[in-house]
């Protein structure tokens, strides 16, 4: 049997194993090829990831947002340059926050009377690190949907950035 698509020879089935055409009965006749050439390739989907997609991927760590500001098409796309500015921006000011804390901890330690408050510090870790997450789930679904969520501040910067 001959696929009607790509004619390649195939086993009877329902598609082509070369080229995933319908091998039906009712497929339309074609003129074969000459002989001597290759059948055509298949036809392929576009490659490479919608805005949508490529601006949710932004936030997942900054290494993806880094490479989408330096790869074509991406650094073209408005939404996805403005989200991954923003993620690395938030990702900066989540390990600002992080040394903030262990800063503060560290101070405390060295305080006599303040030392009983040390046993507060795993709950300000814990905190910090939930809103941070629940910060870090709502961009990451904002983008998805194709939404210019912003931030309060890296926002604005992320907008100014994608924009000029």
């Amino acid at each position: 049997m001959q696929c009607p698509a790509c004619h390649n020879e195939v086993e009877p089935a329902a598609f082509c194993n070369l080229c995933g055409a319908p091998l039906s009965a009712a497929a339309p006749a074609a003129a074969p090829p000459p002989t001597g050439t290759p059948p055509a390739p298949p036809a392929t989907a576009s490659s490479g990831l919608s805005p949508n997609s490529a601006a949710a991927i932004a936030y997942i760590t900054p290494i993806p947002a880094i490479l989408f500001l330096v790869m074509e098409p991406y650094n073209k796309t408005p939404l996805v340059r403005f989200h991954s500015i923003q993620s690395i921006g938030l990702a900066v000011v989540w390990m600002a926050l992080w040394i903030v804390v262990a800063i503060l901890s560290a101070m405390m330690a060295m305080i006599p009377f303040v030392r009983m408050l040390i046993l507060l510090i795993p709950f300000l870790y814990f905190a910090v690190g939930v809103c941070f997450f629940i910060l870090w789930l709502i961009t990451i679904l904002k983008a998805s949907k194709g939404e210019w969520y912003k931030l309060p501040i890296i926002g604005d910067f992320a907008m100014k950035q994608a924009q000029g």
